[in-house]
C-alpha cells in the first residue's frame, strides 16, 4: 500500500467518524434506522428544531449514510445501509457501554401520526371534512 493510499484511506474514515462524532447525527441515524421519516416527523421525536436537524440530514446526506425519496411536499430520510447501526452498536461497545445498557436504553421513536404543526395542518381538512360528513348524517 502507498503512502497516498494509507493517506486516503484514513482521511475517508476521518471524515466518517467527523461526521458521526455528533449526538444529534447519531440520534437522527437511530431514530431512522426504524423506519424513514420526514423532517416533520424527526422534530417530533426529537424535540429538535427544523432548521438544525435539516443541517445535520445534509452531513448525513453528504457522508452517504442517508438517502431521500419526495412524496409530494414531504422528502423522507432513511438509511442507504442499515449495518451504520450495527457499527454505532460496535462504537457503544467500545465506549464502555454493554449489550443490557444499549438494549434498554430508549431512543425516540417516530410517532405515527406526527403531532408537529405541518402535519397537523395536513391533516385538518381532513379532520374537518369527516366531521362534516358525520354532522350532516344525523
Amino acid at each position: 500500500m502507498t503512502d497516498q493510499t494509507i493517506d486516503q484511506l484514513t482521511e475517508a474514515i476521518a471524515n466518517l467518524l467527523r461526521t458521526l462524532g455528533q449526538p444529534e447525527r447519531l440520534k437522527i441515524l437511530l431514530a431512522i434506522g426504524r423506519q424513514e421519516a420526514c423532517v416533520c416527523h424527526l422534530e417530533a421525536a426529537l424535540g429538535l428544531r427544523q432548521a438544525y436537524i435539516s443541517q445535520h440530514l445534509m452531513a448525513l446526506r453528504q457522508a452517504g449514510l442517508v438517502t431521500a425519496r419526495r412524496d409530494g411536499r414531504n422528502i423522507y430520510y432513511r438509511l442507504q445501509d442499515p449495518s451504520i447501526l450495527g457499527f454505532i452498536r460496535r462504537a457503544g461497545e467500545q465506549a464502555g457501554l454493554d449489550q443490557a445498557q444499549m438494549s434498554q436504553a430508549q431512543f425516540p421513536s417516530l410517532p405515527p401520526n406526527c403531532p408537529c404543526p405541518h402535519c397537523a395542518e395536513e391533516l385538518m381538512p381532513e379532520l374537518e371534512a369527516q366531521s362534516f360528513i358525520a354532522i350532516t348524517s344525523l
